[in-house]
């Protein structure tokens, strides 16, 4: 077994592997940026280091930074978590190199799986029939338009070197197309540090079904059974649920297989998830994750298996006890994701801020795993998700009356949350029934009923450096320390507004509802839409904002001519800063 084991990661998924660390008497590591010095994770590790700097690009993704700690602690093996470098080529093989055990799939099935567009070929190959689609990058928007032309609208751009919804934009005509590359380019960029794009077909009423996969360095690989993810919004995953309903074993059975072939194609091994789209009665392969999923718990729920631990012993060089008939199934899990967003409207605009009270459910079946306590800070510089809130029960209907049951009593202050838009998917005769697509939350569900929380502002603490001098042991050494410093009286605090419309490209944000033009939220402000002198509309994009990771168009709240504009991209803007002015 491995001895000390560094999470390159943050948040939920790091509290997450440091758990099962702990009981298996594994020592952990934690990296931290200057804005996580004092979260869950760094709390929990045994050893903590920092890597400097408040981006992902600072910080989580300084590769020199992680080896850097590495090297410091001692660590003799690394969990990548989701996200960040989980499926990098490069960072496996920078670990590798070191020889320091990276606890995942080898590099070369990361880089055959890692690119999305190779890993259609290897899927072909094995004999997996992918979506439509162009099988290399978009080098411009007309190559999307062509696309579109011959297989029908409405297409859907993807990163090319991620996943899980990040650089994904649907276009519905040729007229969109340049904007939807270019929105997805930079979020492709800014979360995976490449901004490759390819394109595919948009099925019109797909299932998101995806099988878990677990393979051994010895030759065994053995599928766990299937997630469905196809409640979304914004092409991410809002729920979660494990065994799928309405569908058939004949296609379960098969669908399984087939995650076992694409994986035994790139030589895969370790945990993983295949993907694939489901409709009409037939699967297409999507993708295949190199990591552990969001979602793992509902499998381990319905199956017994802690999915980090064979992820642990498989990296250790350890061989699978059990065979594809011993895996079982029993009962249904659901997972819903609780994301800092405000559904309001169906608007689902990053909340970030701090949490002032979080108070969890409990009772027979509830699971929450979560990166933040009371206390803590969601900040604008990394993904908005708080935790997952997974129950188990004998079947599907009394998990989804237990799921209901415990977001009631999940109490979360401070930011708004994605928990009032899982009680109306939960609620929803469509989720009932089973007939729900990956389409359907945003085009069939109501969250006009959803009110938006008055939230603070401020997304990360109001913190000094002191450089004072400390005897430790009788040994005199310089140190720094963050301290918390008087909050500024005049900082802004923000109240969420009535939502719009969802756009087709991005979130969509409000102003202050006159011609000042204010962002609702602290970000980046990644793209300005708009000159001064031209004439708007109400809702048109004015200015682009960057918050989570995520990009929302800020709208004009009334038609008029732009006089002012007081930003530009790459300038960073707190709530209630003023970005234009519309009269």
């Amino acid at each position: 077994m491995l001895h000390k084991v560094l999470i390159a990661n943050r948040g939920e998924i790091a509290v997450r592997v440091m758990r099962t660390c702990r009981e298996l008497g594994v020592a952990t590591v934690a990296v931290y940026s200057d804005l996580d010095r004092d979260a869950l994770h760094v709390r929990m590790a045994d050893e903590a280091f920092a890597l400097g700097g408040a981006s992902a690009a600072e910080s989580y993704l300084n590769t020199g930074a992680i080896i850097d700690a590495i090297t410091r602690s001692g660590a003799d093996a690394v969990h990548p978590g989701y996200g960040f470098f989980s499926e990098n080529t490069d960072f496996a093989r920078a670990i590798t190199s070191l020889g320091v055990t990276f606890i995942g799939p080898p590099p070369e099935a990361i880089e055959v799986m890692g690119d999305k567009i190779s890993s259609r070929l290897a899927a072909e190959r094995a004999g997996v029939a992918g979506v439509p689609g162009r099988s290399e990058t978009l080098s411009g928007p007309d190559e999307v338009v062509a696309f579109g032309r011959e297989f029908g609208w409405p297409v859907a751009i993807k990163a090319a070197f991620g996943g899980g919804g990040r650089g994904m934009k649907v276009v519905e005509g040729p007229d969109d197309a340049a904007a939807a590359l270019e929105s997805a380019q930079r979020e492709a960029q800014s979360y995976f540090g490449r901004p490759e794009c390819y394109v595919e077909r948009y099925l019109s009423w797909p299932r998101h079904i995806e099988m878990q996969v677990l393979a051994d360095q010895h030759g065994n690989t053995l599928w766990l059974g299937e997630r469905d993810c196809s409640a979304q919004r914004r092409h991410q995953k809002l729920v979660e649920e494990s065994p799928a309903a309405n569908f058939p074993d004949t296609v379960r059975i098969a669908m399984g297989e087939a995650a076992v072939k694409v994986s035994r194609a790139c030589g895969y091994f370790n945990a993983g998830t295949v993907e694939f789209l489901y409709q009409d009665g037939e699967f297409y392969f999507l993708e295949m994750n190199t990591r552990l999923q969001v979602e793992h718990p509902v499998t381990e729920l319905v199956t017994g298996l802690d999915l980090v631990e064979w992820q642990l012993r498989i990296a250790a060089g350890e061989a699978l006890t059990f065979a594809q008939d011993d895996v079982r199934c029993d009962g249904h899990a659901i997972e819903v994701r609780i994301n800092a967003e405000d559904p309001a409207g169906g608007r689902f605009s990053p909340s970030p801020g701090r949490i002032s009270e979080l108070r969890p459910p409990a009772g027979p079946g509830v699971r929450l795993d979560a990166g933040y306590e009371a206390g803590d800070t969601i900040s604008q510089y990394y993904d908005n998700l708080i935790g997952k809130l997974i129950v188990w029960a004998p079947d599907r209907d009394r998990a989804r009356r237990r799921m209901l049951r415990a977001i009631e009593e999940t109490v979360i202050e401070g930011v708004a949350t994605t928990l009032p838009a899982d009680t109306i998917i939960l609620a929803s005769d469509d989720f009932v029934n089973a007939t729900h697509s990956t389409r359907w939350v945003e085009e069939t569900l109501d969250f006009a009923g959803v009110a938006s929380p008055t939230v603070a502002a401020s997304a990360d603490d109001v913190r000094v450096r002191r450089d004072v001098v400390a005897e430790v042991d009788g040994r005199r050494v310089a140190v720094s320390l963050w301290l918390t410093d008087a909050p500024d009286p005049g900082l802004p605090r923000a109240t969420s507004t009535a939502a719009k419309p969802r756009r087709q490209h991005h979130a969509g944000v409000v102003g202050s509802g006159s011609g000042t033009v204010v962002v609702p939220m602290q970000g980046t402000i990644v793209k300005v839409a708009v000159a001064v002198g031209q004439s708007v509309e109400a809702g048109e994009t004015l200015v682009i904002l960057e918050a989570m990771k995520m990009e929302n168009a800020v709208g004009a709240e009334k038609s008029g001519v732009v006089t002012s504009i007081k930003v530009k991209p790459g300038d960073a803007v707190s709530a209630g800063d003023v970005v234009a002015v519309v009269e």
